[in-house]
């Protein structure tokens, strides 16, 4: 890690020079983006060293899309679209989502691991920017995010699902769900910070579960009881699975059923803009305090 509070490159006293002194604000930046760059590559190398970890969190969401698309796709029939309710063109979407919804677990897993084996409490001795340990946690899971989509898609498009909307909206539908992913990141290293150990930590499926079940990921919202499905409807992983459908080509009939549904695209930037403006301060705030 780079030694913030000691380094001195560069005074500004000279002809050419640039001032990298922590002081200087453009110093205060580059160390702080150096030192989330160090975090990242740390974090990377875990990954080629437990081939395991890598096997358990892409392998995953590619046995739930199997599972899902196999078993249960010749016995739903959800309505609409060009292809005749085909429900392996509704459901891939929403995989896409729930993948990106789970990786919430593993941000704070991944960060409770690393307050109860000290790694925290070495990053809080060094003169590190506390934003670049939160920010390098958020970097190297979208770096993970970006490679599980990718795995995802290839295997969908094995299965037989395509987009039907151009390359141009699948690469915004893509973007959606990275988007959502770098929001549900923050509730992740905030949750993650709070969480007294790894134990505890699996609690958070009991309501991360539920929090992907009622919504539109694997059925229609219209096929719910009214107020359920009003509340699944105003689920923010709702919006950003209607809005992918409908970037990817999917046309549910009458546009949905309602003013959040009619505008999911717009409401797939509005959720995870607000998540972030929420909990990236609080992450944040909350390593600062452990700090102290």
């Amino acid at each position: 890690m780079s030694t913030v509070g000691t380094n001195t490159a560069g005074t500004g006293t000279g002809t050419g020079t640039v001032d990298l002194t922590v002081e200087s604000p453009r110093g205060r930046l580059y160390w702080t983006v150096a030192d989330c760059l160090n975090v990242v590559r740390r974090e990377l190398t875990h990954y080629r060293r437990q081939p395991s970890y890598i096997a358990w969190q892409l392998g995953f969401p590619i046995i739930s899309v199997l599972l899902y698309g196999y078993v249960f796709g010749g016995a739903m029939k959800p309505p609409g679209g060009e292809n005749g309710g085909n429900y392996r063109d509704f459901l891939m979407p929403g995989m896409f989502v729930m993948t990106m919804a789970f990786g919430l677990m593993n941000t704070a897993t991944t960060v409770v691991n690393d307050a109860t084996k000290g790694v925290i409490d070495r990053f809080r001795s060094m003169p590190m920017a506390p934003s670049a340990v939160v920010a390098g946690r958020g970097v190297t899971d979208l770096v993970v995010a970006c490679a599980e989509l990718t795995i995802l898609a290839a295997t969908a498009v094995v299965m037989g699902w395509r987009s039907d909307a151009g390359i141009a909206a699948a690469l915004g539908a893509f973007g959606l769900l990275v988007l959502l992913r770098f929001s549900l990141i923050w509730i992740g290293v905030f949750l993650g910070l709070l969480i007294p150990n790894p134990e505890a930590a699996g609690g958070l499926y009991a309501v991360v579960f539920p929090f992907t079940m009622i919504s539109s990921i694997f059925v229609p919202t219209a096929s719910m009881p009214g107020w359920l499905g009003a509340v699944a409807a105003w689920n923010p992983i709702s919006s950003t699975g209607t809005a992918a459908r409908e970037l990817f080509g999917y046309e549910m009939p009458g546009g949905g059923s309602g003013w959040i549904e009619q505008h999911a695209v717009l409401m797939a930037v509005v959720w995870p803009l607000a998540l972030t403006a929420v909990f990236l301060p609080l992450a944040v705030r909350r390593f600062q305090r452990l700090s102290r």
